[in-house]
């Protein structure tokens, strides 16, 4: 799948600085850049295509919208397959007392059988943590995965953009607000400092939107 040619995003959020070297620098002007259902389920393509494990990277992200850090750390034994919830321990947000703020969210009943299967799989035991890989390893990744999926604005595309792109997705849903401030562990304000309208995906992007995250807070 190649996704549609996105100009907006390319026209607002980066801009080119000459080096004193002589070489082109790009930098990335908002944080807000969200992917459309067609650009991840192009980037995930890509690497669906050899059968990359960074996919298992990409789905953990997508579907959870936790930080990389918090994934990094989530072992089997942190899956709750019955209830269809993951415990996420080592949270940015920490306690009076020091402590990480635990968070419990739930995930979709098709991302619990792609994780079930590949703990099975790999013959995962309940302490082993997936492999995620580092944040600057990661980044490098996606975007050369963005790259190869036709994404105009790929040096722009980051970790961050798949923990912002689950959250808008879910907005654009018309999940209850207080759910998702709950699953991602922030506060309205910074929830909504970027907030759009549901009205900017199509019935189309939104039935893709379901297909990719599965029934995650389906009503």
């Amino acid at each position: 799948m190649k996704p549609r040619q996105n100009h907006f995003w390319n026209s607002i959020n980066l801009e080119t600085i000459k080096l004193k070297d002589g070489r082109d620098y790009t930098i990335r002007q908002s944080r807000s850049r969200y992917l459309f259902p067609d650009e991840y389920q192009a980037i995930e393509d890509v690497n669906e295509i050899n059968k990359n494990k960074k996919v298992l990277n990409y789905r953990f992200l997508i579907n959870t919208g936790a930080r990389i850090n918090e994934i990094r750390n989530v072992q089997v034994g942190d899956i709750d397959f019955v209830r269809n919830s993951i415990i996420i321990r080592m949270t940015k947000v920490r306690n009076k007392d020091g402590s990480h703020k635990v968070r419990i969210i739930p995930i979709s009943n098709k991302f619990k059988k792609y994780v079930q299967k590949y703990v099975k799989d790999h013959k995962m035991q309940q302490d082993d943590k997936f492999p995620i890989l580092t944040t600057a390893g990661l980044n490098i990744s996606l975007k050369r995965s963005a790259k190869k999926a036709g994404i105009p604005d790929w040096q722009m595309i980051s970790v961050h953009n798949l923990r912002k792109t689950l959250e808008t997705w879910l907005i654009a849903l018309d999940i209850d607000s207080l759910k998702i401030t709950q699953h991602f562990g922030h506060s309205v304000a910074i929830a909504s400092k970027h907030y759009i309208s549901p009205d900017t995906f199509t019935w189309e992007e939104k039935k893709m939107i379901r297909e990719i995250i599965g029934g995650l807070y389906e009503r």
